[in-house]
């Protein structure tokens, strides 16, 4: 073992000759500040543990009243759906019955930035569903990626105040490529697997209807037998998942700092309901004792090859917040939050979850009553004896407010039959502050995910760690990154290095605690191999010039709608513009105010007189420039190709003419396959 690190492979900072060293809040000098207290080397965490519970409530407590994280979000509500009875692992009811539905209110978000940050940075999105049950309120809280940085709660805070603003300038918001952050993330290698999806295209989504979403944890089932099994939960968009390139997203930062949001309302209020299934990961002890790691690791994936997903349910969301602090900004999840039939694993970091949600939320809404705010009510009776505190909205009536009792009638009484029960397990080992040797393996799921990319995701990976750690003053910090990212993939690191200028045969690999493995690639973790195609809920653009043929502006119009596709006439002034016909297009967007990057695909039409006053005009340029660099499908007619010409643009198989019909038709099967990778370094594209 590598002097500094522990067994699981954490860096241990320990104090030298004249350093101060690191005390509680009282003064008490910390002998590891790098695991919780668990009861057995892989048991639950401890209540006892007074370090972990001081330094996540300080965490907890450090901003009123915006949320520490995930501060900017956008919700819904809607129902969740049962397809199939779930009573052979679970008596859970939501889960029990084909066409049962239950509402929920859904809210996604950022992570770092704050609540008025952009939408569109890079960065991981909340994904929180709140089940009203008819047992209660159920809620999953997860991301949009299936893994998490860190292993353990008790490095929570460390991680995010590594990723937020430095605290000395206040700056970068919404940002990971600064010095802090990779500084932490190259002290804590578990963090690899994490950093490689945080580096993919899953961190910069085209919309918040075209994420998926995943519980992170492993946690359990329990049927009516009393028999257990683990589980992972899963959300896979309807619409399938789709991201933006790098600079469009920055791009987007600057047209609409509201563009998740305003996409997620107006969908809704269109009627083009967003829509998930919920899928299961189910599996036995056996299993999880078969896997290459440990499934309590919530730095690690189960492959769908080893585990298959199991579609339970779907998601629609098919109502906006009617206001929208009493609804997203009050809404309060917990993972602590649970039904009958559900049970938590011994995953470190979900145990310290289960104190820190329910702290954060005291100190957000400011009373323990928050769950009467009627965005947090269950749907079902609530009766218990708990009185009185800050905001009380009840009224109760009695005089008993303590159990057990023999003063009233009809009194709330406990029911081992139907109330949630903690499965009975046994745990044995050590008290301790030291994570097992399971988890010590860090590289070989970080391997797994960037090897199971294809060739333009891992471009655009290379692409993200050159620009983050381009971002980094620090040369240590960035040299020993790179360091890690030579377990993970040689080529990847190298490539990396070659873009930073770093000499080549200067990277030396890091030390693992644990040999990384070559694992079976997984192309389903893939969202350009799995992608469906289709034009569905996606967003297009037709820049229409005066004159253009209104024939071919209505056949294509009528096609994209057909295919139910969201089209946006966009002219160079908002009153619209004269057709061939003499009618008037109203447009839906000016051109200065509607760049080609808030679009999926775009479109050109014109006449060739009224296409003159854009070929000089710079925004109209860079228009067909950006959509070109963007790699979108570009459809042009006759004078929308001037336009192409005077902006420079190439010409590949996604550059297409439009005429009639028939072109209309190749241009939506182009459009429909989402974006054109092979076009990835010609002139004027991203390399």
């Amino acid at each position: 073992m590598p002097p500094g690190t522990g067994q699981g492979g954490e860096t241990h900072q320990t104090a030298g000759v004249g350093q101060p060293l690191l005390t509680s809040n009282q003064g008490l000098p910390v002998a590891d500040n790098q695991n919780s207290l668990h009861g057995g080397y892989r048991g639950p965490t401890l209540l006892e543990d007074f370090l972990l519970r001081e330094k996540i409530t300080h965490f907890d407590h450090e901003r009123i009243p915006e949320r520490i994280v995930h501060a900017r979000g956008s919700a819904a509500h809607g129902y969740f759906e049962c397809l199939r009875d779930c009573s052979e692992w679970t008596t859970a009811s939501f889960l029990s019955k084909p066409k049962k539905r239950t509402p929920v209110f859904t809210r996604f978000s950022t992570v770092a930035g704050g609540a008025g940050s952009v939408d569109t940075p890079r960065d991981v999105r909340g994904f929180a569903v709140k089940f009203y049950t008819d047992e209660g309120n159920f809620d999953l809280v997860g991301n949009n990626i299936p893994v998490f940085f860190i292993q353990d709660a008790i490095k929570f805070p460390d991680l995010i105040h590594a990723v937020k603003m430095e605290p000395d300038r206040g700056f970068p918001q919404a940002a990971s490529a600064h010095d802090t952050f990779w500084d932490f993330v190259s002290l804590m290698p578990e963090s690899l697997h994490m950093i490689m999806w945080a580096m993919s295209d899953r961190t910069i989504p085209r919309s918040l209807r075209m994420i998926d979403g995943f519980g992170v944890h492993t946690f359990r089932l329990v049927n009516a037998a009393g028999e257990w099994r683990f589980v992972k939960f899963h959300w896979r968009a309807g619409l399938g998942v789709e991201s933006t390139t790098w600079d469009e997203a920055v791009k987007i930062a600057g047209a609409d700092t509201d563009y998740h949001r305003r996409d997620l309302w107006e969908a809704i209020e269109r009627g083009d309901f967003p829509t998930w299934e919920l899928g299961l990961q189910v599996f036995d002890q056996a299993t999880a004792d078969s896997l290459p790691f440990d499934v309590l690791d919530p730095t690690k994936v189960i492959p769908e090859e080893i585990v298959p997903i199991e579609v339970v349910g779907r998601m629609v969301l098919d109502r906006n917040p009617s206001n929208f602090f009493a609804e997203t900004e009050q809404v309060a999840f917990c993972p602590s939050h649970l039904v009958p039939g559900l049970d938590f694993s011994n995953d470190p970091l979900l145990q310290g979850r289960l104190h820190s949600y329910l702290d954060t939320q005291l100190s957000r809404l400011g009373t323990p009553n928050f769950h009467q705010l009627p965005i947090n009510q269950a749907r079902c009776p609530v009766a218990n004896f708990q009185r009185d505190g800050q905001m009380q909205m009840q009224v109760p009536t009695g005089r008993v407010a303590y159990e057990p009792n023999s003063l009233g009638s009809r009194l709330p009484r406990e029911s081992p039959e139907r109330g949630f029960n903690s499965l009975p397990l046994e745990e044995t080992g050590p008290k301790q502050r030291l994570r097992p040797e399971s988890f010590a393996d860090h590289y070989s799921q970080a391997r797994l995910f960037f090897r199971s990319m294809t060739a333009p995701e891992q471009g655009h990976m290379i692409n993200a760690l050159a620009f983050e750690l381009g971002k980094v003053e620090t040369g240590a910090v960035r040299d020993r990154v790179l360091s890690h990212l030579v377990l993970v993939d040689e080529t990847l690191a190298q490539a990396v290095a070659d873009k930073l200028g770093v000499a080549a045969g200067s990277i030396s690999a890091a030390t693992p605690a644990r040999t990384p493995q070559d694992l079976p690639p997984s192309p389903t973790l893939s969202q350009v191999a799995s992608r469906a195609g289709g034009l569905k809920g996606r967003h297009l653009a037709m820049l229409v010039a005066e004159g253009a043929d209104a024939e071919l502006v209505s056949t294509t119009r009528q096609a994209l709608e057909k295919a139910r596709a969201r089209v946006s006439v966009i002219a160079q002034k908002i009153e619209g513009v004269k057709l061939s016909d003499g009618s008037l297009l109203k447009a839906d967007g000016a051109l200065a105010g509607s760049p080609s990057c808030l679009f999926g695909a775009v479109i050109v039409l014109g006449g060739e007189e009224g296409m003159q006053p854009l070929l000089g005009h710079p925004a109209a340029q860079d228009f067909l420039r950006d959509a070109w660099r963007h790699l979108k499908a570009i459809g042009l007619d006759a004078a929308g190709q001037q336009l192409a010409q005077a902006a420079g643009i190439g010409n590949d198989d996604a550059v297409l003419m439009l005429s009639d019909r028939k072109t209309v038709a190749r241009y939506l099967k182009v459009a429909a396959a989402g974006k054109h990778f092979a076009r990835e370094g010609q002139p004027g594209t991203d390399v």
